[in-house]
């Protein structure tokens, strides 16, 4: 489904990535895992056209999407939950959400994605006339993951979903990431929580200073000694 080849992108004078290769298949869950400032995002960002490509190239469904505005990169199926999540707080849940579902057209297209949304986090459903500015950062995590959703896209991009939230929260949250998986979704995770990151992923990437350093099946790396020194602080 996608497929990055060699992508360098710089910031100015700054090379962030440097010849970054990997692929994601239809179905499958990968995360892309690495210390901060290691390039995660702009990864994220070349994929969806937010950055220009130094070189190397980005092809999503067989094609090249490296001349096409991030828009078009959108209603070709890719969505990303940013991270910080973004929601406009001066609007309400529906709202959000609505504002998520514009490729869709139709209105019934978008209450059968409403629903379905609302039975994947039913407190969205309870408080959809609510400010979204008034939710837990949990809730708004899940709001941020439910507009993503809205429009049905091909393949989900999640940026640190798990950043600044409880640990049971985190446990809820992945438990509805799980869900989205068993149900055929194609997700591509960047994580700081790791190890949850790496029992979830059917396989993995290790990016450093801008560099893939090592790839696996996310349970072969998950009890790999050097990623459980490095990451998991165990010795």
């Amino acid at each position: 489904m996608l497929d990055l080849k060699r992508v360098s992108v710089s910031y100015g004078d700054l090379r962030s990535l440097w010849e970054v290769s990997f692929v994601v298949k239809q179905g499958e869950t990968v995360a892309l895992i690495g210390p901060n400032g290691s390039g995660k995002t702009t990864t994220l960002k070349a994929i969806l056209r937010l950055v220009p490509l130094d070189s190397g190239e980005v092809c999503f469904l067989g094609r090249s999407i490296n001349r096409i505005p991030p828009y078009r990169v959108v209603k070709l199926g890719v969505s990303l939950v940013p991270e910080g999540r973004r929601i406009f707080p001066q609007m309400t849940i529906r709202e959000n959400l609505e504002l998520g579902s514009y490729p869709l057209g139709g209105k019934s297209n978008v209450k059968s994605q409403l629903d379905w949304i609302y039975q994947l986090f039913p407190i969205l459903g309870e408080r959809e006339r609510q400010m979204a500015g008034t939710l837990s950062g949990g809730e708004q995590q899940m709001l941020a993951i439910g507009r993503a959703l809205m429009s049905r896209h091909r393949l989900l991009m999640l940026d640190e979903p798990s950043l600044g939230l409880a640990p049971l929260i985190i446990e809820h949250l992945y438990e509805r990431i799980q869900d989205l998986k068993d149900g055929g979704l194609t997700l591509l995770l960047v994580e700081q929580y790791i190890s949850g990151a790496l029992e979830l992923a059917d396989r993995a990437y290790v990016l450093e200073t801008g560099t893939i350093r090592k790839e696996g099946f996310g349970k072969d790396l998950l009890a790999d000694p050097q990623i459980q020194k490095n990451y998991l602080a165990i010795s």
